[in-house]
């Protein structure tokens, strides 16, 4: 019951700060209260209220991940933030990524999470963060997280600077689409035979 309630309390904290430090982030400022999508003719309470994160004060239930970015909660659409929860199971990693749009800032409710960035002069920066840590990911810096506990499983708020939560994978992004074998063997200074092997893969078919 204390971690559940210490887990609610660092939450809506968490909002809080997200909502009040960033706002001032990359999307461009509006000229209206706030966007209101076509397809909605009508307004009120509930067009700004978004009730998918109760699934994190359920013990009955267990997300992966939830996010309310302008695409499943649209009032956000304009208002330059967003947020998304991370549950890692143990052993569980966010492969290296980037997200063009925002700055991530970064608070673990529960377990503990290794994670990185590279800046733009190619140095890395790790932590290791426990339970009510915070750590900032640069807006547009390919960064991960890596939940190294082989028996719990270890979750996380993130906050963004942008209605969007687009992310780029780079595993994804190299290897799924059909990026010549060659190109890629080329640049990382290894053979075919291993590029398609990684292609594979990821692409589930190994």
């Amino acid at each position: 019951m204390a971690l559940f309630i210490l887990k609610r309390v660092l939450f809506s904290t968490f909002i809080t700060v997200a909502i009040s430090g960033l706002v001032r982030a990359s999307d461009p400022d509006i000229l209206f209260d706030y966007i209101v999508p076509p397809h909605v003719t009508g307004v009120d309470g509930n067009f700004f209220t978004y009730t998918n994160f109760r699934v994190l004060f359920n013990r009955t239930m267990d997300p992966t991940a939830i996010q309310a970015s302008m695409t499943e909660f649209p009032a956000v659409n304009g208002q330059s933030v967003s947020l998304s929860v991370l549950r890692l199971s143990p052993g569980g990693v966010s492969p290296p990524h980037m997200r063009p749009h925002a700055t991530g800032l970064f608070l673990v409710l529960e377990g503990e999470f290794e994670v990185g960035f590279v800046d733009t002069t190619n140095k890395l920066y790790t932590q290791t963060l426990q339970t009510g840590d915070m750590f900032i990911f640069p807006k547009g810096l390919v960064h991960y997280q890596y939940n190294a506990d082989m028996k719990k499983t270890a979750m996380a708020v993130a906050a963004f600077g942008s209605a969007s939560t687009a992310l780029v994978s780079v595993p994804s992004t190299l290897f799924k689409p059909d990026v010549d074998d060659v190109v890629l063997a080329k640049s990382f200074r290894t053979d075919v035979a291993t590029i398609q092997k990684l292609r594979a893969a990821l692409r589930g078919k190994v």
